[in-house]
């Protein structure tokens, strides 16, 4: 059973108003954004948590629902969003804080913000996100919240860390591929606060706990994501029967995709006289903060001269990817390393894909051998080798039996590791658990005060 802290040993000031659940923590989740088309691994997470322990959402920003699926969309009003509406409350609560306690205020200033920042604009989001923080940590005590985590270890992790400390609670967040590596600068710090860190791949679970000096060693814990799309009550029946191979690639038009490398690849296949269309959806550019990668791979298709056998149809919505890969022969995934050491886990559209079976034919990067084991549940090739890419999608395309038994060897193996029920039900047990201990310990060192205090 868990014993919660009594609501006598906090503060008067930021006692709880809501009456607290018995051996159940209460758990705030700290995000940008909720829901975020393209998060719908945390919008499953959140979905499979609430079904065991009560959880509340808090995002740094206004609600941003494009491209939501309809699911996504009856979920939206769950999240207490800070947007341009909030500043007023925000910039109150920081004045509080100032005249209360301004010792406190400026040491978490100044762990939060004064940073050798890699940009204004992340520079601009822990400060927003340090003063949403200010203003979360009354809040968090007034709705009975025991444990406040952070999916991601940016800004969502500055208010998150800065919450708890007001509060008297215990932190968690999570780290993720490209959070590693160029890292921003008090990760460190944040994962040595962190009561733990989840990672979502045994490949970064193994970075978290190497990084730096190894803050996070014996407090990583494993859980993979859940299945973000429902389970096909069928395989698709229809691949390779038409005389046009259809490719599919989707994700963010970011560094670590690799989809320069795939439009090679198919500037290859077209050389040998492959008869393929690539549809290629997503986008970046200023849509998605991702730099110029939109327009590079539009120019870099016309450059190839792949205008007939390349389609890119932008952003699209959750709902429509069901149809995509019902309608596919081969999804790509061929992922990079970037120069700056920027790399993704899994990506989600890979097991998107694998859900339906689709064959699939990616890289050997970062987590990514966990789920395309070569031979067995798909084809692996090492990165930034186009020639490699289009040789193992023209043997899969020579191949449909060989084929369609990875997909479906694929669709087997994401099913048990990603399954909604079993990961969320291991998620809720780390809450529980990691609190309990937390409880223990906070418990123990009051014993001791109060024994030093009577000596």
């Amino acid at each position: 059973m868990i014993q919660k802290p009594s609501q006598e040993n906090r503060s008067t000031e930021l006692a709880p108003k809501k009456p607290l659940v018995a051996d159940l923590p209460h758990i705030a989740y700290i995000l940008l954004w909720y829901p975020l088309f393209t998060q719908p691994f945390i919008f499953r997470e959140i979905a499979g948590l609430r079904a065991i322990l009560p959880i509340e959402i808090f995002t740094l920003y206004g609600r941003n629902l494009r491209h939501c699926s309809d699911e996504m969309l009856k979920e939206a009003h769950r999240g207490h969003a800070h947007g341009l509406r909030s500043v007023p409350r925000v910039c109150f609560e920081l004045l509080c804080e100032m005249l209360r306690h301004p010792r406190r205020l400026a040491r978490l200033f100044k762990r939060s913000c004064l940073r050798r920042w890699s940009s204004f604009e992340t520079f601009g989001e822990n400060l927003w996100a340090f003063c949403v923080g200010v203003h979360l940590g009354r809040q968090l005590c007034e709705r009975g919240i025991d444990l406040v985590y952070a999916p991601w270890p940016r800004g969502a992790a500055t208010a998150a860390w800065v919450a708890a400390s007001i509060a008297d609670l215990p932190f968690a967040t999570s780290a993720r591929g490209d959070n590693l590596a160029p890292a921003d600068p008090d990760l460190a710090d944040k994962l040595s606060a962190a009561l733990f860190v989840r990672a979502n791949n045994a490949a970064d679970q193994g970075r978290i706990e190497e990084f730096d000096k190894g803050q996070a060693k014996g407090k990583t814990v494993l859980v993979y994501n859940s299945l973000t799309l429902p389970i096909p009550d069928e395989y698709p029946a229809q691949r390779f029967q038409n005389q046009v191979l259809r490719l599919l690639a989707l994700g963010r038009f970011d560094v670590t995709k690799g989809f320069d490398v795939l439009l090679r690849a198919c500037a290859l296949l077209k050389k040998r006289g492959v008869n393929f269309h690539l549809t290629l959806a997503g986008s970046g550019g200023r849509v998605m903060g991702l730099g110029k990668q939109d327009g590079f791979l539009h120019d870099l298709c016309k450059e190839l001269n792949l205008g007939n056998e390349v389609t890119m149809p932008g952003l699209l919505s959750h709902n429509e990817l069901p149809e995509l890969f019902r309608t596919h022969d081969i999804f790509a995934a061929p992922c990079v390393i970037h120069p700056s050491g920027r790399r993704d886990g899994i990506p989600n559209t890979v097991i998107e894909a694998m859900t339906y079976a689709m064959p699939v034919v990616s890289t050997t990067v970062n987590a990514l051998p966990e789920i395309i084991r070569n031979g067995k549940t798909g084809l692996a090739v090492e990165p930034d080798d186009p020639q490699a890419l289009a040789d193992a999608i023209a043997l899969l395309a020579q191949n449909p039996e060989k084929a369609s038994a990875l997909g479906k060897q694929g669709a087997e193996l994401v099913r048990e590791m990603f399954d909604p029920s079993a990961n969320s039900a291991r998620l809720s047990e780390i809450f529980k658990s990691c609190f309990e201990s937390w409880c223990k310990s906070k418990a123990e060192r009051r014993i001791g005060s109060d024994s030093q205090c009577a000596v």
